[in-house]
This record gives C-alpha cells, structure tokens and sequence, in this order.
C-alpha cells in the first residue's frame, strides 16, 4: 500500500458518536458517512435527532440522556441489533458548563458538567470496549479540549472534565494496547459556531465589555489568529482511522491553531 493510500480510512466501520446530530458530533457523523462507515449518534436532543435523520435517512439516530446509565445501555443495544458490533466509538457528547468564578459555582452545576463530561465517556468506553475487542480496525476516540492542557478561569468544571477525560485516554491506551485497540484524545480550540458563541457571550456579559470587543479577545489567544472549523476536527478523527495511524495511540492531539492561552 502506498503512502498516500495509507491516508485513506478504512471502509465499512461501524462508528458511534455520542452528541452526534448536531455540532461537532454532526459533521463527525457527516465525515464518517462520506468515508463510507455506517454511522450510529445519539443526542439528548429530539429536535435534533429528527432534523438528523431527515438529513441522512440512511444513518441511525437514538435519543438518549448520557448522564443516565440506563440510557446508555440502551444505545448500545441498537449499536448490536443494527450493526452487529463496533469499530470506533467516538466520545463526544458535552456541555460547556457554567462561567462564573469558583465560588459562584452551585454543587449541582459541578456535578452536571462531570456526569456529562467526564462520566458518560467513562461509561461509553465501558460498554464500548467488549464490542472494540471483537473489531479488526478498533479505536476509541475521546473529545476533550485544548482547555484538557490550560488553566480555564471562570470555567473550573469544564476545564477539570476536560483534564480528567485526557487521563482516562491515556490510562484506556494503555490498558487496551495488547487487544490491538487504539485510544486517543482530541483537542479542539477555539471553534467557531453556535456553542463557542454562546461561551463568548456568557464572558462578555460576566466582563461587562461588548461581545465583539470579547470575541477579538479569543482570537489573540490563537497564534494563527483563527478560530478552527469542526471540519478540522472532523478531518484529523478521519485520520485517526486510517492505516497511516495504525500506531499512534495514547496521544492527545490539539486541533487548535495554537491555542496559548484561556
């Protein structure tokens, strides 16, 4: 096989992506479709599984809570009725969780950001992993952030999720490298769209500055002065399954532009 064909993915995978109708999550799903997998997402959101499966009617959606554990059984029960097994398991779902300084943070906001964060990606990878060991071409694919490698005043909760989910990739490449199951973590940056927006207005009001005036703000955080695309993101978990990975497992990988700071 060539070089350049090494770059191609493997055809056929069975890909489950957790917070995949909308965001991040749906072009991730829409990326996998177009390299050929059968793609199976969930999402908290029925709004968003219905306009899901208007879009791609030949993929399958499953509503589903991750910070409950019945819920998560669940989908993996369609994930073996639909598609017989696993191939990548893509760790998505999340929440932005509060802005406000640590002592403004309620016990039920921390707790909320970690069970869905942090847990639900913990019980993902639990039930994941029988299916993973009986797949030729296995990998588990976390999302966390670039704030899993920076200090993130004002969003303590996300960025402790977000560190921990790099832990739990790394201690999982270990554990899973003698059954041939490749484990790795994505770090977005900054990434335009909805969710980020929302992140930036939230600050803007907390500093009392304009909301453009916050949004060059983060730009000066980006050494490439960009915010990136979830395409990139996208791009690189493309990658991540193709045979020019085969051997990168245990990393965590920004798709950033760089970022220096949060």
């Amino acid at each position: 096989m060539s070089v350049l064909n090494r770059l191609i993915p493997y055809t056929g995978l069975r890909v489950l992506i957790s917070g995949g109708a909308a965001g991040i999550g749906e072009v991730l799903a829409a990326a996998y479709m177009e390299a050929g997998a059968k793609v199976h997402v969930c999402d908290v959101s029925e709004a968003a599984i219905a306009a899901f499966r208007d879009r791609y009617p030949n993929s399958v959606a499953t509503r589903a809570d991750v910070a409950d554990p019945a819920q998560i059984e669940a989908v993996f029960k369609v994930q073996r009725e639909q598609f017989g097994g696993l191939d990548v398991l893509i760790n998505n779902a999340g929440i932005a969780g509060p802005t406000a300084g640590i002592d403004a943070i309620t016990d039920k906001e921390w707790q909320s950001t970690i069970d869905i964060n942090l847990t639900a990606q913990y019980r993902f990878a639990h039930h994941a992993v029988p299916l993973l060991k009986a797949s030729p071409n296995a990998h588990l694919i976390h999302i966390a952030s670039v704030a899993g490698r920076l200090g993130y005043a004002w969003r303590t909760p996300y960025a402790a999720t977000k560190w921990a989910i790099v832990g739990l990739m790394k201690s999982l490449a270990s554990e899973l490298g003698e059954s041939d199951i490749r484990v790795n973590a994505l770090l977005p940056g900054i990434v335009e769209g909805p969710r980020m927006d929302g992140v930036i207005r939230a600050r803007a009001e907390q500093m009392n500055v304009p909301e453009a005036e916050m949004r060059e703000e983060y730009l000066k955080k980006i050494s490439l002065k960009r915010m990136v695309t979830a395409e990139d993101v996208a791009a690189m978990a493309l990658f991540l399954c193709s045979p020019a990975a085969r051997n990168v497992t245990g990393q965590a990988i920004s798709v950033d532009g760089n970022v220096e700071y949060l």
